[in-house]
């Protein structure tokens, strides 16, 4: 359940993996998909590719075959690994000399609110870039020889690679959990005293509930979550539980990083997500886009997607479609995210690609994807389905069309699916008519 490394294991680790992805064909601006659980031999593979220009695309691992299959024909690997037996291989390979600092950034694929899944692509840096991007992350958050880092995050979670590099790449040590499990996150906090974590939201309010757990994080100097709106009483008794300066919250997406946000700014400013991070600015259009002017070495497109990285893109700044405002010091404020978007235990759910599978069970004439507030989940994910099927149909359908995280928990038959005056599903309206909009 819980894995070890330091930085001297690591660095022999990932030279092994990048001389066998180099034996592979593996070369700098190639792509290599990895869908597995994490594990140490997965993230020393992943940054032994990255530090030789080799971008690692990173599938979340519950994906079902068909769906991991669509990416991979995307992203036109070089090299496909799926199995633990097959990254364990990797550690056999002849060791070659690695850049200091990853060259690239991994791939992640988001689905956006069209429900099409497009991947983030970075390309190959510069060393001038890479030494910047990196820098730009592990300077942030002061990541040093003396830091023991627990991932608690899966690997294709864009941050756990990031926390990960920048603590072994400054000589610290890292816990890795194969998969979030609170009470063994709570052992491995006593066992191993750790010094810095990353939580979803989900994940912190389920580890302050882990028995075990001392009543003081006194071994943490640094605790981040992000990935989803946190609630403020979780928040507060993660504060409570830990020394001053130690909880830091910031906004960002796979696409980039906006803000950072210390808990002292929080507290002064409940509901803040701080301020833009170094390099960049944040603006809002008169729609309440929130946008950010990224540096050089943080830009990115969409592969293959030139007609979403021209939306997404505009005067040297990029949006996820987010809505925010910001104050007269700069903290910014979001007042929703994405109007489809449905964030569920830190993971995105899209809610066009659901619909566009449950559309396929016969009976189903008209069906709509919402979230509604979930205490453990942030949201739960829901469907609300005009027509005569059943609702054993849909979990059977979805069950096989599906990974676990993107079905529908609730099947609700309703008469009709209220619609803007433009045609677009109000899906706020269908957790209030149904009353489910309190998690009812």
């Amino acid at each position: 359940m819980v894995q070890l490394v330091d930085a001297a294991g690591a660095e022999i680790a990932q030279r092994r993996a990048a001389g066998a992805l180099r034996a592979a064909g593996a070369r700098a601006g190639d792509r290599v998909a990895f869908c597995l659980s994490s594990s140490v031999a997965l993230l020393a593979a992943v940054l032994g590719a990255l530090r030789t220009g080799v971008v690692p695309v990173l599938l979340n691992a519950t994906l079902l075959p068909a769906e991991r299959d669509a990416l991979v024909a995307d992203c036109d690997p070089v090299l496909v690994v799926t199995d633990e037996a097959a990254v364990q291989r990797l550690a056999d390979g002849r060791p070659v000399d690695l850049a200091p600092y990853p060259l690239a950034r991994p791939m992640h694929y988001t689905s956006g609110t069209t429900g099409t899944a497009k991947g983030v692509w970075s390309g190959v840096l510069s060393e001038v870039e890479a030494r910047a991007l990196f820098e730009d992350e592990a300077d942030l958050w002061g990541f040093d020889d003396g830091d023991v880092h627990l991932v608690c995050s899966p690997m294709y979670h864009s941050v756990s690679v990031r926390f990960a590099a920048g603590t072994l790449l400054r000589g610290g040590r890292l816990v890795l959990l194969r998969r979030f499990d609170a009470d063994a996150a709570a052992d491995a906090i006593v066992r191993h005293r750790p010094t810095t974590t990353f939580l979803a939201p989900t994940s912190l309010g389920r580890l302050l509930q882990a028995g075990g757990l001392p009543d003081e994080l006194d071994s943490l100097r640094l605790l981040v979550h992000a990935g989803s709106p946190c609630p403020a009483p979780i928040k507060r008794r993660a504060i409570d539980r830990t020394r001053p300066g130690t909880v830091w919250e910031f906004y960002g997406s796979t696409e980039g990083q906006f803000t950072a946000c210390s808990p002292e700014e929080w507290l002064e400013r409940p509901g803040t997500v701080g301020r833009a991070r170094s390099g960049r600015r944040l603006s809002v259009d008169h729609d309440g886009t929130v946008w950010c002017h990224a540096p050089a070495y943080a830009r990115f497109t969409y592969w293959n997607r030139p007609d979403a990285t021209e939306e997404a893109w505009r005067d040297g700044a990029f949006t996820v479609g987010d809505l925010g405002r910001i104050d007269a010091d700069g903290y910014l404020y979001l007042d929703g995210r994405r109007d489809d978007l449905i964030i569920s235990g830190g993971v995105n759910v899209y809610p066009v690609e659901v619909e566009a599978v449950l559309a396929e069970v016969p009976g189903v004439e008209h069906v709509a994807v919402f979230g509604v507030p979930d205490p453990d989940w942030g949201q739960q994910v829901c469907a609300a389905v005009v027509g005569t099927a059943a609702p054993d149909d849909l979990y059977r359908h979805a069950a096989e069309r599906l990974a676990p995280y993107k079905r529908p928990k609730r099947y609700v038959t309703v008469d009709a699916i209220p619609h803007t005056a433009t045609g677009k599903v109000r899906r706020g309206r269908l957790a209030v008519d149904l009353g489910m909009a309190q998690g009812t």
